[in-house]
């Protein structure tokens, strides 16, 4: 009886790793195979490039400056900014799995269709996490965003 126990407790263990294999795993934030970067990026939102910014509702995609894995996309919200990362936080990264914003009211992952709100990154449909988010602070005075993490 000893060894039958062992045997399925073997078997058990085998199945729940072999299920693991295939996925990247999942931390609080996104799956662990996320790359991690460091960013520290400075707008000035006084230059016409990030004129959209300057109005509740506004947003951009930030290429420059080293933002993120692949790109930032920052909102302008009524309490400040939301500032998220365009890689899905769901997915392992590949060449479909950047985020881009649908209608000016969602963001969208192109592999799979999951989207979350813009103002908010809840998820909607399909991923269980939002976007990764970077902090940012915001200086009313010289009109600069500063983003990092």
């Amino acid at each position: 009886m000893k060894q039958a126990g062992s045997l399925i407790a073997t078997v058990f263990i085998l199945v729940f790793s072999a299920l693991n294999l295939n996925s990247c795993g999942r931390s609080a934030e996104t799956v662990s195979c996320f790359p991690d970067t460091q960013i520290n990026v400075l707008l000035n939102l006084n230059l016409p490039a990030y004129q959209s910014l300057q109005n509740v509702g506004g947003w951009i995609y930030v290429n420059e400056q080293s933002p993120g894995t692949r790109g930032l996309i920052v909102v302008r919200t009524t309490t400040g900014f939301k500032v998220y990362d365009r890689n899905a936080p769901h997915l392992c990264p590949d060449s479909n799995t950047t985020l881009t914003v649908t209608d000016n009211i969602k963001i969208t992952c192109a592999k799979d269709g999951a989207e979350w709100i813009l103002y908010t990154g809840e998820p909607t449909q399909i991923a269980q996490v939002p976007p990764k988010t970077y902090q940012s602070n915001y200086n009313a005075g010289s009109n600069v965003l500063t983003i990092y993490n």
